[in-house]
């Protein structure tokens, strides 16, 4: 019975562990079917209610803490639906006998080399991604976390709706800090610089900072905060602890605001200068481990 839940917003999800599988299993199927063969909900047309489906998925998850990579599900429920292309093939004359297996890439790419189920089947994955993504950031919005953290957090590549909104929650709580705040700030105006100088030169300042071209106080207590910011971020993000990550990088505060108060990125020496902008790409790099900050607003 309670497999067909939630069929609407305020419809309680499923919270018992089997009925919890059944629901999941019954929704991946419904929408990678439908993917499959190119129906999708278009505009404010959704007579197949692909949307609540996924939406259901969505609060299933989040709402029993389920953990699940959508990537790994998505890619189950096409392998079926690959086998089931390739027997009716096989019924119709068109593929070998020796071809029903379809375990392997070897054996699938050797059955449609022309492409013309491959790609349609296996594309579908990433637009149905992308499906989930916007019911997820509905479903956020709806919690009341903001659409550009969101962004932020979906530009990382994760798959776990739970550690998505983990990320999302204490990355909300890490800006309304005053470190918070003053860090993203900062960010900005490297990321800035870096844009700027790195379309005149053609090049991304990316790489190894050499410690030898340190001369200014500041340049080098960032750099020695870079690293032990980072070393400390991802010891939190492996066990996930997002909090924590977080304030791994707010030690990072000071030492960007002593910098760009007491240090000429763009010297006259040009080593000098590249190393700087190296310093720039490294604070980048580092906060690009817990969100994409250049999409966040403010």
């Amino acid at each position: 019975r309670d497999h067909y839940k939630p069929q609407g917003p305020s419809d309680p999800v499923p919270s018992e562990p089997v009925s919890i599988a059944v629901a999941l299993a019954d929704k991946f199927d419904t929408l990678v079917g439908f993917w499959a063969i190119d129906e999708k909900p278009t505009g404010s047309k959704d007579p197949f209610a692909l949307r609540r489906a996924a939406l259901g998925v969505v609060r299933i998850v989040l709402e029993n803490g389920v953990r699940l990579g959508l990537d790994d599900a998505i890619d189950h429920e096409l392998q079926k639906f690959w086998n089931k292309v390739i027997w009716s093939e096989f019924q119709a004359g068109n593929v070998p006998e020796s071809a029903l297996p379809a375990e392997t890439e070897e054996t699938r790419d050797r059955v449609y080399a022309g492409g013309r189920y491959q790609p349609r089947i296996l594309d579908s994955k990433e637009d149905l991604l992308a499906f989930f993504a916007d019911r997820l950031k509905q479903y956020l919005r709806d919690q009341g976390e903001r659409h550009d953290l969101i962004d932020a957090v979906f530009a990382l590549g994760e798959d776990d709706l739970v550690l998505i909104t983990k990320r999302v929650e204490a990355l909300g709580t890490f800006l309304e800090t005053e470190d918070g705040a003053n860090l993203l700030a900062g960010y900005k105006r490297a990321a800035n610089i870096l844009k700027a100088e790195e379309k005149k030169d053609g090049k991304a300042f990316e790489g190894a900072v050499n410690e030898d071209l340190l001369s200014e106080p500041a340049e080098k207590a960032l750099f020695k905060a870079i690293g032990a910011s980072n070393v400390a971020a991802d010891a939190a993000l492996q066990q996930e602890d997002f909090a924590g990550a977080m304030a791994a990088l707010a030690k990072l505060r000071a030492p960007v605001d002593d910098f760009f108060e007491t240090v000429t990125v763009n010297a006259d020496d040009s080593a000098v200068r590249q190393n700087r902008l190296l310093i720039l790409g490294a604070i980048r790099d580092g906060l690009a481990r817990v969100a994409d900050f250049t999409r966040i607003e403010g």
